[in-house]
């Protein structure tokens, strides 16, 4: 499933996205920039919370948890990794 921008909250432990999207404006747009949720910066899926929210994300060599809400306005397409 290459090739396709999904949300971030829809990719599986493991995936490795690159980010092609965020659909945020304002003061959460610009923590999400800072925390390195840039355009074309790689993120791993690292896992999800036994009900499914919040899940940790690595970025920028960095473990970062965000609210499905959150998750879910960051697109990126996934190039490897996944439960399988």
């Amino acid at each position: 499933m290459t090739g396709a921008s999904i949300p971030l909250s829809e990719a599986l432990n493991g995936n490795k996205l690159v980010i092609t999207g965020i659909d945020v404006q304002g003061v959460l747009r610009r923590r999400l920039l800072d925390l390195g949720f840039v355009v074309g910066n790689a993120v791993e899926v690292l896992r999800r919370s036994p009900l499914g929210d919040p899940t940790a994300f690595r970025v920028s060599n960095t473990t970062i948890a965000l609210r499905r809400e959150e998750s879910s306005l960051i697109y990126g397409e996934i190039i490897g990794g996944g439960e399988g």
